[in-house]
């Protein structure tokens, strides 16, 4: 399975595996190694200034992962944060009980009732996975991981089951230092925790996670415009609404066309999203989707719910990376009420609580559609076909021999291009031919080679991942060149082709 191999190739190389591995591991949660600490960051760092970019009066900040209990009141975690779980009458196993549905049904079973679940259960006679015992009637269990604070435990705390929240708490005074203006941005790249009962498939589902969300403020009476929407108007959108499910057909449907059914601050930053997973990211089409959540499927809070959804045959098709969600002012109101602290403002002589679009992305749900969206199996290599910018390294740098000095001019270009800013590393062990293989199989995209003739007219080799083609290139033009090519051109367009 391809499962079985990324994850071989995560462990041998250094992507990432269970964390604690050296007792045992723990269930849903791991560690990232060398390899995939990179691509995490080139990830991170992509959807930085794809985002932040999109307005001036966008900004990431940092808040705290533990997090005073009444903010989560305030959102309504301590009282709804739940998950339906069943338990083995037999072995007292607790699984997650719409996935355990899921896993033998097939289908979607969230937002289900519990007493359609418990219901279910009975009449498929689905039977504990572990055990082949009978199970309980269908139950809940909250998922935030409490924490208790100071020398007596007095203060209560939780570890944050979301970034959005530091969001919300900072809105008001991130207001009044930005000048008072919306729609105003707040984007958060951090952890989160939640008490999964059946963590799995890897990266897919764990119990600490990290998140990249963008929190857009704006004025409500304004969700039917953008200043930049005629860019995207003839942008189509790929979509997936609820009436198409049993079909599972994706419209292809113009931003303009998308006006009647959804308002137009929202389809341009449904837009935006597609465009950073197919053109920033790389993934085909085919692969993408946008699916309409309603009724007790999105949270009650969300007017409008559309998950990104990428096809991945290790997780059994289409599984969701992603969101664009429209919570109106349920968050600023719930911090107003508990808090006593009021989340107005005053606009052109308006007063109003602002309302909320939040872009919210799975980091490692990413990472892990990345790899095996990118995952090749050719005749002679095997290779990760990373995006060249997402990659966790540039280029790699050889030496064709470990003499006649190849060794220390090829110090000397690695030394260059570090100083220049690229992320790249020395190779000298193996064959050349060993070695390229070597940064296919983890998606180095460039391939710098050090030779005889290096010496003689002051040219190197430039290698391309996925062609395996490669072109000279002077030194001296180095760094230029390999900017160009991380940037998406041609090997022809940089040096003479061998």
């Amino acid at each position: 399975m391809k499962t079985d191999k990324i994850l071989d190739i995560a462990k041998r190389r250094g992507f990432f595996w269970k964390s604690s591995l050296i007792y045992g591991g723990l269930s849903g949660f791991y560690d990232y190694a060398h390899l995939g600490a990179a691509l995490k960051r080139r990830w991170e760092n992509a959807w930085r200034r794809f985002f932040l970019s999109m307005d001036e009066n966008f900004h990431e900040i940092e808040p705290c992962q533990i997090m005073h209990e009444n903010v989560f009141r305030a959102s309504g975690h301590i009282d709804s944060f739940i998950d339906p779980v069943v338990k083995c009458k037999k072995c007292l196993n607790v699984e997650r009980a719409d996935h355990l549905i899921e896993s033998v049904v097939g289908g979607s079973f969230e937002g289900v009732s519990l007493e359609d679940m418990s219901r279910i259960i009975r009449e498929k006679g689905i039977k504990c996975p572990k055990c082949g015992g009978p199970l309980e009637e269908v139950g809940v269990l909250n998922m935030m991981f409490p924490v208790e604070l100071g020398a007596d435990g007095s203060t209560r705390a939780y570890l944050s089951p979301e970034t959005a929240q530091g969001a919300y708490v900072n809105f008001k005074q991130e207001f009044e230092v930005l000048r008072r203006r919306l729609p105003m941005g707040l984007a958060v790249v951090g952890k989160a925790f939640r008490n999964e009962i059946s963590p799995r498939n890897a990266l897919l589902r764990m119990r600490e996670f990290t998140q990249a969300e963008l929190q857009i403020f704006f004025d409500p009476e304004r969700i039917d415009s953008h200043p930049r929407f005629d860019e995207v108007s003839g942008y189509r959108l790929l979509l997936l609404p609820e009436k198409n499910r049993k079909s599972g057909k994706v419209s292809g449907v113009s931003c303009s066309d998308a006006t009647r059914f959804l308002p137009r601050f929202y389809i341009y930053h449904m837009a935006m999203v597609q465009k950073f997973y197919l053109e920033v990211l790389g993934i085909p089409k085919e692969r993408f989707r946008f699916r309409e959540l309603v009724g007790d499927e999105k949270a009650f809070y969300n007017k409008y719910h559309w998950d990104v959804e990428i096809l991945l045959e290790s997780a059994g098709g289409f599984r969701e990376v992603a969101g664009v969600h429209y919570r109106t002012d349920h968050d600023l109101s719930g911090h107003q009420k508990v808090s006593g602290e009021s989340m107005e403002v005053s606009i052109e002589g308006r007063k109003f609580v602002p309302h909320v679009l939040e872009l919210s992305f799975g980091v490692d749900r990413n990472i892990y559609a990345l790899l095996e969206n990118c995952y090749r199996e050719e005749k002679e290599r095997t290779i990760f076909s990373f995006p060249r910018r997402v990659s966790p390294f540039d280029a790699g740098v050889f030496p064709l021999v470990n003499r006649d000095s190849l060794p220390e001019k090829a110090r000397e270009v690695q030394s260059m291009l570090t100083a220049s800013g690229f992320s790249v590393f020395y190779d000298s062990g193996g064959s050349i031919g060993r070695r390229y293989r070597r940064i296919d199989e983890v998606g180095v995209p460039a391939g710098i080679t050090i030779d005889h003739q290096t010496l003689e007219d002051g040219t190197v080799t430039l290698r391309d991942r996925d062609s395996m083609k490669q072109a000279r290139v002077s030194i001296e033009k180095l760094p230029s060149a390999l900017s160009r090519f991380l940037d998406g051109e041609s090997l022809k367009a940089l040096g003479k082709m061998l």
